[in-house]
């Protein structure tokens, strides 16, 4: 990625390009503000003012650019995203005004992921102005953290396992001084049976382990991040055709979202004591993989009848939420790419939230659309709680019907949240399969922000 600190800064009257945001209500009297050449060369290119189109016009010896947006006084992370990624290299100011959240698209707009390209692109950044200083360094943490979880979900499972995982969980810890633990080996069979049960068929470079982070002063409130880390799913012994393995890269996109969630919590000096948790595994096929009909014993004591491999998230998740609950804390925020019950229901670009408490609900709904990163709540509806049962064990960990497949995963993780502890759970798809304006195919940030506005919210 371009270096993001050259990508805003602050607007001390240095020569740059001016870019003129245009709405449909607008754009009559602005036509009318034209020279006949500049309206000459504006409809050469047909520009109108339709949303995320734009056009250059001459002014003298020098140009500048025209952009439609759907409200000028209300302008959106991506409205001028666009621009960030067709304009030439150079310096830019809104003309008029101040980009205000537009700010964040046009980082997060420059984003490439180039690390396997022989020749990556040598394209200049495009730096936008603001006069808005205080707000450069809350974007520009915002848009590392999106940026590091698409880095994430984009590195192929190869260089992505859980090895890899604890490596970038390690160099986040040590930049802010946190404490660091890892559990592996034999300590992780007897201490989180379901995340060794599900990562023992891996090869051994990429064995099971679960990550924990701890920061801040413990007089402060404790919260909990927990993040599924399968680093790839190939569905275990209940195997994914080739098309369903395709994107399973991206199945650490939790641990990916709980990492960057924790990276600006610590950046930005939350008053919390935080817990941030990553069973990190790779859910293959060997020998000793976990079979169909296997009962695996919780770190909670709670026994799991196997209903199918292909559901082994929860089972990672049920262990680190337990390990969670066992500090107290006053909130826990979980993510993961858990069901695909929940994209069928919602699509790609919108992650599920499942929550025990409403109000905490609308805080996250209300942060989302705030942030231009939307939920979608699903209930915790006690009635599906009995697709569950199992005939020999507590739990089932899959459902026999197809019903509410995302409400009944989080009916499971709700047995290993302590009862009374304000709990959020995000279905995350954690990618993006068609590219839009500051938002490029591939890894995505789906709900981050809007957890991350609920906690500037609360400790901020």
């Amino acid at each position: 990625m371009t270096d993001k600190n050259a990508l805003i800064q602050p607007d001390r009257g240095q020569k740059a390009t001016a870019i003129h945001l245009v709405d449909k209500k607008g754009f009559e009297a602005f036509v009318k503000s034209l020279s006949p050449v500049q309206r000459a060369a504006m409809a050469a290119q047909k520009f109108e003012g339709e949303g995320y189109s734009h056009a250059i016009l001459p002014d003298g010896e020098d140009w500048f650019a025209v952009a439609g947006v759907a409200n000028t006084e209300s302008l959106s992370s991506w409205c001028m995203a666009k621009l960030a990624e067709v304009l030439p290299a150079g310096t830019y100011r809104r003309a008029g005004g101040e980009p205000g959240p537009a700010l964040f698209g046009w980082v997060t707009g420059q984003y490439r992921f180039d690390r396997y390209l022989s020749k990556p692109s040598e394209e200049g950044p495009r730096v936008l102005l603001t006069q808005d200083v205080k707000a450069i360094d809350t974007v520009l943490a915002e848009a590392a953290a999106v940026a590091l979880v698409r880095d994430l979900v984009n590195t192929p499972a190869e260089d992505m396992g859980p090895a890899q995982l604890e490596h970038e969980a390690q160099l986040i810890a040590k930049a802010h001084r946190a404490e660091f633990k890892v559990t592996s080996g034999d300590a992780l069979e007897r201490g989180f049976p379901m995340v060794h049960g599900v990562g023992r068929a891996a090869a051994r470079s990429h064995a099971p382990r679960m990550i924990e982070l701890h920061w801040g002063d413990e007089k402060h409130p404790k919260i909990a991040l927990v993040g599924k880390g399968v680093c790839f799913d190939s569905g275990g012994l209940d195997i994914k055709p080739s098309s369903g393995m395709l994107l399973m890269k991206k199945d650490m996109g939790g641990a990916a979202h709980a990492l960057a969630l924790a990276q600006l919590i610590m950046q930005q000096g939350l008053k919390v004591r935080l817990h941030l948790l990553i069973p990190a595994v790779e859910n293959a096929i060997s020998g000793n993989a976990f079979r169909p009909g296997d009962v695996l014993r919780s770190r909670a004591g709670i026994t799991v009848e196997i209903g199918n491999t292909d559901a082994e998230g929860r089972l990672v998740l049920g262990d680190a939420l337990t390990r969670a609950g066992e500090e107290n804390p006053e909130l826990v925020i979980d993510f993961a790419t858990l069901t695909g019950a929940a994209r069928v229901a919602l699509g790609p670009d919108l992650p599920a939230l499942m929550t025990r408490r409403d109000e905490t609900a609308d805080e996250l709904l209300k942060a989302g659309e705030a942030a231009d990163d939307r939920c979608w709540r699903l209930p915790l509806h006690d009635g599906y709680r009995e697709y569950l049962k199992s005939d020999v064990a507590d739990l089932n960990n899959s459902a026999s019907n197809g019903f509410a497949g995302a409400s009944v995963a989080g009916l499971f993780l709700d047995r290993f949240v302590p009862e009374g502890t304000d709990w959020a759970h995000f279905d995350t798809f954690a990618w993006r399969p068609n590219a839009k304006p500051g938002r490029p195919k591939g890894g995505e940030a789906l709900g981050l922000r809007a957890a991350w506005g609920l906690l500037k919210g609360r400790y901020g």
